[in-house]
C-alpha cells in the first residue's frame, strides 16, 4: 500500500460528512467514520465491506514508516501513537493498538486552524485564566470532549497578548501556533523528547513562562508539573476526569497515602483553575460545548486541603462564586435549553443534579411559555365519565339522619372504693 492509495482512501472517508472527527479501522468491521459522535460505516469495496487484518497491517506499516520506536512501543505496551499528514487536506493523530491479537487503528482529525476563545464561544471567564502568572490550569473531560482544542485556544490567547516563551509538550503536536507576540517551542514525544517527565524536566531549563503538557499520565509527570508551578511557571495540562472533585482524587491516586497530606497542601497552593467539559448534541445538529469552571479562592484551597464535607463541596463553592464567572454544568444546560439549543431530554442526560435541574426546567418552561410535559412518566389522574358522576353524587354516608349507636364497645364501670 503506497501513499497515493492511503491518501485517496482518507479523502473519500472525510467526504462522508462535514464534521468528521475520527476514522476507525477494526478487523471484521467495515471502516467507520465518526460524525458528531455517531459512527457511520464506510465500505472500502462493494465486494468485501468488512476490512481484514491484512489490510490494517499494510495501512499501519505505511503510516508508521516502520519507525523502530513506534514498533517497540507497540510490542511492549500494545499500542503506539504517531501523526499522519494528507497534504492540503488534514493532519491526524493516530493510535495503533492490539485488539483480539490483531491490529486496529483510530485516526483523529486535527483542525488546520488554531481556534480562538471567541470562535469556540467559551464563557467570559476564560480570558481571565490566561492572566495567571503561575500555578496549574487543568482541562478535564472524557476522550473526544475537546480538551486539546480548548487548551489550544488558551495558548493562542497567550500568544496574541503576552511576549513570553511558551513550550508545548505533545503526543503528537496537534496545533502549530504561529509566532505572534510569544515565542512558541513545539516539542513532540518520541521525536523531540523521550517521555513527558523528561521533556517537562528539560523545559524548566528552557526559560519558559508557560508550559503546555499534553496529558499528565503518571506520578513523575505530576510531580514535575507541581515543581514547575511552584517555581513560577504557568502549567497547562489535561486529565481524563469529569469534575473538580474527581480531578483532585485522580491526582492523589498517583501518590501513596502517606504523601496525601503534603500533596493536598501543594495542590491547594498551585491549582488555579479546573475546567471540566462535555460535548452534548444540539437540537439543530452538531454538538455543543458545555463547561464547568472552578477557580482558586480561600474556600477552594481549604476544601482541597481537608477534603469535601457537608457544606464544603466544590459544587457549593462554584454556586457561591458565580459572580466571578465560575459555573456548573447544570448552569450551562439550563442556559442552552432556554436558548433552544438543546432538548429537555439532552439537558437531563448531561446535567449533574437531576432533581434540581428537573425542577428548574419546569420553572423555566412556565416562564418562557413552553408547552406542558406530556411524557408518559408524568403522573395524571384519569377520571372516566362514570367516575365523575359518582364523585358528583352525594354519598349515603353524608346524608343527614340519626347517628347509629356504636357497636362492639365495652362499657367500663367505675370501681367503687371500699369504705
Amino acid at each position: 500500500m503506497d501513499k497515493a492509495q492511503v491518501d485517496a482512501l482518507i479523502r473519500a472517508m472525510l467526504q462522508t460528512g462535514e464534521r468528521v472527527s475520527d476514522l476507525l479501522f477494526i478487523t471484521g468491521k467495515a471502516a467507520l467514520v465518526e460524525v458528531d459522535g455517531r459512527l457511520i460505516p464506510f465500505a472500502i469495496s462493494a465486494a468485501d465491506s468488512p476490512i481484514t487484518s491484512v489490510f490494517i497491517d499494510a495501512l499501519s506499516e505505511h503510516i508508521t514508516g516502520k519507525d523502530q520506536r513506534l514498533l517497540s512501543d507497540y510490542e511492549t505496551t500494545g499500542s503506539c501513537d504517531c501523526s499522519y499528514v494528507v497534504e492540503g487536506v488534514a493532519r491526524f493523530r493516530v493510535n495503533i493498538y492490539r485488539e483480539n491479537n490483531h491490529r486496529a487503528m483510530v485516526m483523529r482529525k486535527l483542525q488546520a486552524q488554531v481556534p480562538t476563545l471567541a470562535e469556540l464561544e467559551l464563557p467570559p471567564v476564560f480570558p481571565e485564566i490566561v492572566k495567571e502568572k503561575n500555578g496549574i490550569v487543568l482541562v478535564t473531560g472524557a476522550t473526544g470532549s475537546g480538551k486539546t482544542t480548548t487548551l489550544a485556544a488558551l495558548i493562542n490567547e497567550l500568544n496574541q497578548t503576552q511576549p513570553i516563551h511558551i513550550v508545548t509538550l505533545e503526543d503528537p503536536i496537534e496545533f502549530l501556533h504561529p509566532h505572534v507576540q510569544a515565542a512558541i517551542s513545539h516539542r513532540e514525544l518520541g521525536r523531540d523528547f523521550y517521555n513527558f517527565a523528561q521533556g517537562l524536566r528539560a523545559a524548566l531549563r528552557q526559560a519558559p513562562k508557560a508550559i503546555l503538557v499534553g496529558e499528565i499520565r503518571d506520578r513523575e509527570t505530576m510531580e514535575i508539573a507541581l515543581t514547575a508551578a511552584e517555581t513560577g511557571h504557568l502549567v497547562f495540562s489535561t486529565l481524563h476526569t469529569i469534575n473538580a472533585g474527581q480531578t483532585i482524587n485522580r491526582i492523589l491516586g498517583f501518590f501513596t497515602q502517606d504523601e496525601e497530606e503534603q500533596l493536598r497542601y501543594r495542590l491547594s497552593d498551585t491549582v488555579r483553575y479546573i475546567v471540566s467539559q462535555r460535548l452534548v448534541p444540539k437540537s439543530s445538529g452538531g454538538r455543543l460545548l458545555i463547561t464547568e469552571v472552578l477557580g482558586s479562592s480561600l474556600r477552594t484551597r481549604e476544601t482541597i486541603r481537608y477534603g469535601e464535607s457537608e457544606g464544603k463541596t466544590f459544587q457549593e463553592i462554584i454556586e457561591a462564586a458565580t459572580t466571578f464567572g465560575w459555573h456548573l454544568f447544570d448552569h450551562c444546560v439550563l442556559k442552552a435549553f432556554e436558548a433552544n439549543e438543546i432538548t429537555e431530554e439532552t439537558a437531563m442526560l448531561y446535567c449533574t443534579d437531576k432533581g434540581r435541574v428537573r425542577r428548574d426546567l419546569d420553572l423555566l418552561k412556565k416562564r418562557i411559555g413552553h408547552p406542558a410535559d406530556e411524557s408518559p412518566s408524568a403522573l395524571k389522574l384519569q377520571v372516566t365519565p362514570h367516575a365523575r358522576e359518582q364523585f358528583s353524587r352525594p354519598s349515603e354516608a353524608t346524608e343527614p339522619g340519626p347517628a347509629a349507636p356504636p357497636t362492639n364497645r365495652r362499657t367500663i364501670q367505675p370501681r367503687t372504693q371500699p369504705k
